[in-house]
Protein backbone atom coordinates (compact mmCIF):
# COMPACT_ATOMS: atom_id res chain seq x y z
CA UNK A 1 0.00 0.00 0.00
CA UNK A 2 2.33 2.25 0.75
CA UNK A 3 4.36 1.40 -2.23
CA UNK A 4 0.98 2.61 -4.07
CA UNK A 5 1.09 5.87 -2.40
CA UNK A 6 4.57 6.87 -2.90
CA UNK A 7 3.62 6.60 -7.09
CA UNK A 8 0.63 9.05 -6.57
CA UNK A 9 2.62 11.46 -8.87
CA UNK A 10 2.43 8.94 -11.73
CA UNK A 11 -0.92 8.36 -11.12
CA UNK A 12 -1.75 11.90 -11.12
CA UNK A 13 0.08 12.66 -14.45
CA UNK A 14 -1.95 9.35 -16.17
CA UNK A 15 -5.73 10.75 -15.12
CA UNK A 16 -4.90 14.30 -16.00
CA UNK A 17 -3.59 12.47 -19.35
CA UNK A 18 -7.05 10.49 -19.18
CA UNK A 19 -8.80 13.55 -18.94
CA UNK A 20 -7.15 15.44 -21.65
CA UNK A 21 -7.66 12.43 -24.03
CA UNK A 22 -11.83 12.37 -22.98
CA UNK A 23 -11.63 15.61 -24.15
CA UNK A 24 -10.04 15.33 -27.42
CA UNK A 25 -12.26 12.13 -28.47
CA UNK A 26 -15.43 14.42 -27.48
CA UNK A 27 -14.41 17.13 -29.12
CA UNK A 28 -14.05 14.93 -32.30
CA UNK A 29 -17.23 13.75 -31.75
CA UNK A 30 -19.18 17.35 -31.87
CA UNK A 31 -17.10 19.34 -33.93
CA UNK A 32 -16.58 19.35 -37.48
CA UNK A 33 -13.18 19.58 -38.63
CA UNK A 34 -11.18 18.17 -35.26
CA UNK A 35 -9.91 15.04 -35.27
CA UNK A 36 -11.01 12.24 -32.63
CA UNK A 37 -9.22 9.18 -31.38
CA UNK A 38 -11.16 6.84 -33.43
CA UNK A 39 -12.70 5.28 -30.52
CA UNK A 40 -16.07 2.96 -31.12
CA UNK A 41 -19.08 4.95 -29.65
CA UNK A 42 -21.73 3.89 -27.29
CA UNK A 43 -21.14 1.50 -24.34
CA UNK A 44 -17.32 0.60 -25.90
CA UNK A 45 -16.34 3.99 -25.70
CA UNK A 46 -17.48 4.79 -22.15
CA UNK A 47 -15.59 1.68 -20.96
CA UNK A 48 -12.03 2.95 -22.75
CA UNK A 49 -12.28 5.71 -20.18
CA UNK A 50 -14.33 4.19 -17.05
CA UNK A 51 -12.61 1.62 -16.41
CA UNK A 52 -9.07 2.95 -16.30
CA UNK A 53 -10.67 5.78 -14.34
CA UNK A 54 -11.97 3.81 -12.09
CA UNK A 55 -8.47 2.07 -11.56
CA UNK A 56 -6.76 5.02 -11.08
CA UNK A 57 -9.38 6.92 -8.72
CA UNK A 58 -8.68 3.75 -6.40
CA UNK A 59 -5.03 3.74 -6.58
CA UNK A 60 -5.16 7.43 -6.15
CA UNK A 61 -7.12 6.77 -2.74
CA UNK A 62 -3.96 4.14 -1.47
CA UNK A 63 -2.77 5.04 1.72
CA UNK A 64 -0.82 3.59 4.27
CA UNK A 65 -1.57 3.16 8.31
CA UNK A 66 0.56 2.53 11.35
CA UNK A 67 -0.53 0.28 14.29
CA UNK A 68 -2.59 1.81 16.54
CA UNK A 69 -0.75 4.01 19.47
CA UNK A 70 -1.32 6.65 21.93
CA UNK A 71 -1.42 10.15 20.58
CA UNK A 72 2.14 11.48 20.31
CA UNK A 73 2.19 14.62 22.95
CA UNK A 74 3.86 17.51 21.31
CA UNK A 75 3.91 21.73 21.68
CA UNK A 76 1.50 23.37 19.87
CA UNK A 77 2.83 25.15 16.59
CA UNK A 78 0.96 28.60 17.27
CA UNK A 79 0.68 31.16 20.39
CA UNK A 80 -2.03 32.68 21.79
CA UNK A 81 -6.34 32.17 20.88
CA UNK A 82 -6.86 30.18 17.47
CA UNK A 83 -9.79 28.53 15.99
CA UNK A 84 -9.67 24.63 15.03
CA UNK A 85 -11.32 23.32 12.25
CA UNK A 86 -10.81 19.44 10.44
CA UNK A 87 -8.67 18.58 13.13
CA UNK A 88 -8.19 14.76 15.42
CA UNK A 89 -10.83 16.25 18.27
CA UNK A 90 -13.58 16.13 15.96
CA UNK A 91 -13.12 13.02 13.88
CA UNK A 92 -10.57 10.42 13.04
CA UNK A 93 -9.49 10.83 9.55
CA UNK A 94 -9.83 14.57 10.32
CA UNK A 95 -9.84 15.18 6.90
CA UNK A 96 -11.84 12.47 5.78
CA UNK A 97 -8.70 10.86 4.21
CA UNK A 98 -5.75 9.20 5.01
CA UNK A 99 -3.78 10.00 2.11
CA UNK A 100 -0.79 12.32 2.22
CA UNK A 101 -0.54 11.45 5.64
CA UNK A 102 -3.69 13.56 6.63
CA UNK A 103 -5.32 11.02 8.95
CA UNK A 104 -4.87 13.57 11.86
CA UNK A 105 -3.97 16.64 10.41
CA UNK A 106 -5.41 19.77 11.93
CA UNK A 107 -6.34 23.47 10.15
CA UNK A 108 -5.98 26.44 12.33
CA UNK A 109 -6.80 30.37 12.10
CA UNK A 110 -7.53 33.30 14.07
CA UNK A 111 -10.69 33.89 15.77
CA UNK A 112 -13.01 35.59 13.35
CA UNK A 113 -13.58 39.66 14.44
CA UNK A 114 -15.83 42.67 13.01
CA UNK A 115 -13.20 43.11 9.79
CA UNK A 116 -12.45 39.47 8.91
CA UNK A 117 -13.94 38.53 5.40
CA UNK A 118 -16.28 36.23 5.70
CA UNK A 119 -16.48 32.70 4.38
CA UNK A 120 -18.23 33.06 1.36
CA UNK A 121 -19.46 36.01 -0.19
CA UNK A 122 -21.17 37.81 -3.34
CA UNK A 123 -18.54 39.91 -4.67
CA UNK A 124 -16.44 40.12 -8.09
CA UNK A 125 -13.26 39.92 -6.30
CA UNK A 126 -11.89 37.44 -3.46
CA UNK A 127 -10.10 39.14 -0.33
CA UNK A 128 -6.19 39.57 -0.57
CA UNK A 129 -4.89 37.30 2.51
CA UNK A 130 -3.05 40.79 3.84
CA UNK A 131 -7.57 40.91 4.61
CA UNK A 132 -7.33 38.09 7.43
CA UNK A 133 -6.09 38.39 11.28
CA UNK A 134 -3.70 34.96 10.79
CA UNK A 135 -1.72 36.04 7.96
CA UNK A 136 1.55 36.46 8.83
CA UNK A 137 1.46 35.19 12.42
CA UNK A 138 4.32 32.77 13.84
CA UNK A 139 4.19 29.46 13.29
CA UNK A 140 6.63 27.19 15.95
CA UNK A 141 8.50 23.72 15.89
CA UNK A 142 6.40 21.33 17.97
CA UNK A 143 8.84 19.04 18.78
CA UNK A 144 12.85 19.31 18.69
CA UNK A 145 14.63 17.50 15.01
CA UNK A 146 16.14 18.65 11.79
CA UNK A 147 14.38 20.11 9.13
CA UNK A 148 14.60 18.16 5.86
CA UNK A 149 12.46 19.59 3.63
CA UNK A 150 12.09 23.44 2.84
CA UNK A 151 9.91 25.54 0.01
CA UNK A 152 8.87 29.05 0.69
CA UNK A 153 8.66 30.18 -3.16
CA UNK A 154 4.86 29.88 -3.90
CA UNK A 155 3.05 33.46 -4.07
CA UNK A 156 0.10 33.79 -1.66
CA UNK A 157 -2.74 33.89 -3.87
CA UNK A 158 -6.53 35.53 -2.66
CA UNK A 159 -8.92 33.87 -0.55
CA UNK A 160 -11.85 31.84 -2.26
CA UNK A 161 -13.91 33.42 -0.34
CA UNK A 162 -16.36 33.96 -3.87
CA UNK A 163 -19.23 31.83 -5.01
CA UNK A 164 -17.47 31.69 -8.15
CA UNK A 165 -13.83 31.73 -6.59
CA UNK A 166 -14.49 28.39 -4.50
CA UNK A 167 -16.35 26.86 -7.39
CA UNK A 168 -13.16 27.38 -9.83
CA UNK A 169 -11.24 26.14 -6.79
CA UNK A 170 -12.78 22.75 -6.18
CA UNK A 171 -13.06 21.83 -9.51
CA UNK A 172 -10.73 23.41 -12.34
CA UNK A 173 -7.86 24.37 -9.87
CA UNK A 174 -8.24 21.15 -7.63
CA UNK A 175 -7.87 19.57 -10.92
CA UNK A 176 -4.70 21.38 -11.97
CA UNK A 177 -2.89 21.42 -8.80
CA UNK A 178 -3.31 17.87 -8.04
CA UNK A 179 -1.94 16.96 -11.42
CA UNK A 180 0.95 19.53 -10.60
CA UNK A 181 1.74 17.30 -7.41
CA UNK A 182 1.44 17.50 -3.75
CA UNK A 183 3.83 20.29 -3.29
CA UNK A 184 1.33 22.42 -5.26
CA UNK A 185 -1.76 21.21 -2.92
CA UNK A 186 0.67 22.14 -0.01
CA UNK A 187 1.75 25.03 -1.02
CA UNK A 188 5.23 26.10 0.84
CA UNK A 189 5.96 23.75 3.24
CA UNK A 190 8.52 22.88 5.95
CA UNK A 191 8.86 19.49 7.02
CA UNK A 192 10.79 18.57 10.81
CA UNK A 193 12.68 14.96 11.33
CA UNK A 194 12.17 14.30 15.06
CA UNK A 195 14.31 11.91 15.30
CA UNK A 196 12.05 9.42 16.63
CA UNK A 197 10.32 8.01 13.68
CA UNK A 198 7.81 11.00 13.14
CA UNK A 199 7.86 14.19 11.06
CA UNK A 200 5.62 17.12 11.47
CA UNK A 201 4.84 18.76 7.98
CA UNK A 202 3.49 22.56 8.17
CA UNK A 203 1.79 23.93 5.12
CA UNK A 204 0.17 26.97 3.50
CA UNK A 205 3.08 28.86 4.77
CA UNK A 206 3.89 32.83 3.58
CA UNK A 207 5.80 33.37 0.74
CA UNK A 208 9.89 33.93 1.30
CA UNK A 209 9.12 33.55 5.23
CA UNK A 210 11.06 30.66 6.29
CA UNK A 211 13.35 31.16 8.81
CA UNK A 212 14.91 27.64 8.41
CA UNK A 213 16.83 25.80 5.80
CA UNK A 214 17.51 21.93 5.39
CA UNK A 215 19.54 20.60 7.60
CA UNK A 216 18.76 23.10 10.22
CA UNK A 217 18.43 21.79 13.76
CA UNK A 218 15.72 23.14 15.44
CA UNK A 219 14.46 23.22 19.14
CA UNK A 220 10.46 23.11 20.78
CA UNK A 221 9.27 26.40 20.41
CA UNK A 222 11.59 27.66 17.48
CA UNK A 223 9.88 30.08 14.81
CA UNK A 224 9.72 27.85 11.64
CA UNK A 225 7.71 29.88 9.17
CA UNK A 226 4.77 32.75 8.88
CA UNK A 227 1.14 31.64 8.13
CA UNK A 228 0.24 32.11 4.31
CA UNK A 229 -1.85 31.35 1.66
CA UNK A 230 -0.31 28.84 -0.34
CA UNK A 231 -1.59 25.41 -1.87
CA UNK A 232 -4.60 24.65 -2.17
CA UNK A 233 -6.18 26.97 0.49
CA UNK A 234 -9.96 28.85 0.69
CA UNK A 235 -8.66 31.77 3.22
CA UNK A 236 -5.06 31.77 5.12
CA UNK A 237 -4.40 28.96 7.79
CA UNK A 238 -2.08 26.50 8.92
CA UNK A 239 -2.37 23.16 8.04
CA UNK A 240 -0.24 20.97 10.18
CA UNK A 241 0.08 16.99 10.18
CA UNK A 242 2.49 14.23 11.98
CA UNK A 243 3.48 11.07 9.91
CA UNK A 244 5.62 8.56 10.08
CA UNK A 245 7.51 9.36 6.48
CA UNK A 246 9.60 12.47 5.31
CA UNK A 247 8.08 12.34 1.92
CA UNK A 248 4.20 12.79 2.26
CA UNK A 249 2.89 11.36 -0.75
CA UNK A 250 3.93 7.75 1.15
CA UNK A 251 3.55 8.71 4.68
CA UNK A 252 0.59 7.15 7.41
CA UNK A 253 -0.46 9.85 9.22
CA UNK A 254 0.04 9.58 13.34
CA UNK A 255 -2.12 10.92 15.70
CA UNK A 256 -0.82 13.73 17.88
CA UNK A 257 -2.22 15.98 20.91
CA UNK A 258 -0.84 18.51 22.53
CA UNK A 259 0.27 20.34 25.72
CA UNK A 260 -0.29 23.08 27.33
CA UNK A 261 -3.87 23.71 25.78
CA UNK A 262 -6.86 25.97 26.91
CA UNK A 263 -9.80 24.57 25.78
CA UNK A 264 -12.30 27.36 26.12
CA UNK A 265 -15.70 25.41 24.88
CA UNK A 266 -15.95 28.93 22.55
CA UNK A 267 -17.61 28.59 18.94
CA UNK A 268 -16.47 30.85 16.49
CA UNK A 269 -19.67 32.39 15.08
CA UNK A 270 -17.93 32.25 11.70
CA UNK A 271 -17.35 28.65 12.08
CA UNK A 272 -20.64 28.07 13.91
CA UNK A 273 -22.07 26.42 11.28
CA UNK A 274 -19.28 23.49 10.71
CA UNK A 275 -19.14 22.69 14.41
CA UNK A 276 -21.15 19.52 15.85
CA UNK A 277 -20.84 16.97 18.68
CA UNK A 278 -17.04 14.63 18.29
CA UNK A 279 -17.66 11.50 16.44
CA UNK A 280 -16.16 8.55 19.11
CA UNK A 281 -12.91 8.27 17.01
CA UNK A 282 -12.06 12.18 17.94
CA UNK A 283 -9.04 12.52 20.28
CA UNK A 284 -9.76 13.96 24.00
CA UNK A 285 -7.79 17.22 24.50
CA UNK A 286 -7.64 18.74 21.23
CA UNK A 287 -10.28 20.92 19.91
CA UNK A 288 -13.29 20.58 17.86
CA UNK A 289 -14.75 22.13 14.62
CA UNK A 290 -14.85 25.81 15.61
CA UNK A 291 -13.61 25.66 18.94
CA UNK A 292 -11.59 28.64 20.06
CA UNK A 293 -8.64 27.35 21.86
CA UNK A 294 -5.18 28.93 23.77
CA UNK A 295 -2.31 28.38 23.80
CA UNK A 296 0.61 29.64 26.12
CA UNK A 297 4.39 29.67 25.14
CA UNK A 298 5.87 26.36 26.89
CA UNK A 299 9.83 26.90 25.97
CA UNK A 300 11.45 29.61 26.05
CA UNK A 301 13.16 28.72 22.62
CA UNK A 302 9.94 30.23 21.54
Amino acid sequence: MRGIAALRPLWDALMLLLFALLVVDVLGAVLPGVGGLGLPGGFAAVLYFAVPFAVLTLVVGAAPTTPEREPVVLAPPVRGRWVSMNGPGQQLPSHGTRTRGQYAAIDLCSPSGPATPPIVRFALRSSRPEEYPCFGESIHAMAAGTVVRVRDAQRDHRARNTWQGLALMMTFEALVREAAGTGRVLGNHVVVDHGDGTFAAYAHLQRGSAAVAVGDRVETGEVLAAVGNTGNTSMPHLHVQLMDRASVDAAAGIVMRWSDLGLTGELDPALEAFAKDPARSAVKGMPRNGEVFTSADPSSNA
